[in-house]
């Protein structure tokens, strides 16, 4: 692994931001521009999720994720490939907060387009 150039770092923290948001999370279409139908997952509640249920579920949810991100890097994995990692802190409506350890695999398409192959999380203090 190396690590990748700022522009790359930039751009996939751009996507990881966007699909905080409630624009991308209320539309499945939004959320299928971003994951690859191949996508897989692995929550913080420790359920495994495919494609079709990361779409399913996140335009079912009712309000905005509020999470920020922090100590965001990329690794250069393969020429298409790259590595994300960074601390989710997930802030409740009581003003608590939720650590997370998240990895993200992003892969270049043919059509050009990052798009994430797999995510993981992993609740932390």
């Amino acid at each position: 692994m190396t690590a990748a150039p700022q522009d790359l770092v930039d751009h996939l923290l751009v996507l990881e931001k966007a699909l905080q948001t409630r624009e991308v999370r209320s539309s499945a279409e939004k959320i299928g521009e971003l994951l690859s139908p191949d996508f897989r997952e692995f929550g913080r509640s420790g359920l495994a999720y495919t494609f079709e249920d990361i779409i399913t579920r996140l335009v079912a949810e009712a309000g905005l994720n509020n999470t920020d991100i922090a100590d965001f890097s990329v690794s250069v994995i393969a020429e298409n490939v790259a590595l994300a990692v960074y601390r989710g802190i997930r802030t409740e409506e009581d003003g608590s907060r939720q650590f997370t350890n998240r990895s993200s695999l992003w892969r270049l398409d043919a059509d050009g387009k990052w798009r994430m192959v797999f995510h993981q999380g992993t609740a932390t203090a």
